[in-house]
């Protein structure tokens, strides 16, 4: 009974781990559909940390309580979406590199929030928040054995994400706007034919990129660290890139290799508690997820096919 009840709580952490991944891999995943390359999911996740983080201090000092969380939650959307706009004023309408440009949003995004901690708070992190999201009991289904703490004990944010999975997969693969954000993605120039504004669709799709994204990075402020600091994001968000990448590019593969992900990091917290774990280095406990992205995107070579047009800037009226 000990073991299931082993495997039920490391199901229920690796939801925890894998929420923010899936917010940020669906985020990325819509800005390449439509062709943008979008390697500043990192700079994206931390923006949404850092604005989190300060909305939810503010909201507290201010005596809102319980709407503090999900005040952090909107800020989060919001300066995620602002860096992303960055990504995409240079990338879509200067046509600078979006590799370079996905990079630049990474290191900006960590160099001002860093600042901005250090100018308001004086530190180089912020204080420990006191209203943060707690774990909802589904009623009923919450008291089944073994599955119920695995899958019917979880933050509010991990539903939302699961959600998102099902909303974002409807909207690519059944709706026009879907089709032809697909199609932007693939040839460009075919859909400009038809009248449909190519750099538009695009500014639409990184917008939506960096909310995700933005999302992601709070939700990790409002339920793992409950705090925001240099290293509160550490690489998520190029996890989120690889789980895109392992998902071909597909909302709900998307979603299952996140999972994969977040099982790794479940992993890591699993071990630490094991007799033999004292004869391990803590380094190689704690680089087990970003070794794991490395071997999986090595055996992604080759099989995953991104949009057709991904990375190439595009001029209006060109064919």
């Amino acid at each position: 009974m000990s073991v299931l009840i082993t495997i039920s709580e490391m199901f229920n952490t690796t939801l925890v781990f894998s929420t923010a991944l899936i917010f940020a891999a669906l985020g990325g995943l819509i800005s390449e559909k439509s062709g943008v390359i979008n390697i500043g999911l990192e700079g994206l996740m931390i923006a949404g940390a850092f604005a989190s983080a300060v909305a939810v201090i503010f909201a507290e000092d201010a005596k809102l309580g319980g709407a503090s969380p999900w005040l952090g939650l909107i800020a989060g959307v919001l300066f995620g979406i602002l860096f992303a706009l960055i990504h995409a004023v240079s990338s879509i309408t200067f046509r600078a590199n979006q590799v370079v440009t996905g990079v630049v949003v990474n290191f900006l995004a960590l160099g001002i929030t860093v600042y901005l901690v250090k100018l308001i708070f004086g530190t180089g992190e912020t204080r420990t928040l006191h209203h943060v999201f707690t774990k909802i009991h589904v009623p009923g289904l919450s008291e089944i054995p073994v599955l119920g703490k695995a899958l019917f004990v979880a933050y509010p944010t991990t539903y939302l994400a699961l959600l998102l999975v099902g909303v974002v997969y409807y909207v690519l693969y059944k709706t026009p706007f879907g089709l032809r954000l697909r199609a932007v993605g693939e040839h460009p120039g075919a859909v400009d034919t038809i009248g449909v504004n190519v750099n538009r669709l695009r500014y639409i799709a990184v917008l939506l990129s960096g909310a995700l994204a933005g999302l992601g990075g709070a939700t990790i402020t409002l339920t793992t660290t409950s705090n925001f600091a240099h290293n509160s994001i550490s690489g998520q968000g190029f996890i989120a890139l690889a789980a895109m990448i392992f998902g071909k590019w597909n909302p709900v593969g998307a979603m299952c290799a996140a999972l994969f992900f977040g099982i790794a990091q479940a992993l890591k917290n699993q071990i630490q508690l094991f007799p033999f774990a004292d004869q391990i280095p803590t380094e190689f406990i704690f680089m087990l997820p970003y070794a794991l992205t490395i071997l999986v995107l090595i055996g992604a070579v080759g099989r995953a096919h991104p949009p057709s047009a991904l990375g190439e800037a595009y001029y209006p009226g060109k064919r």
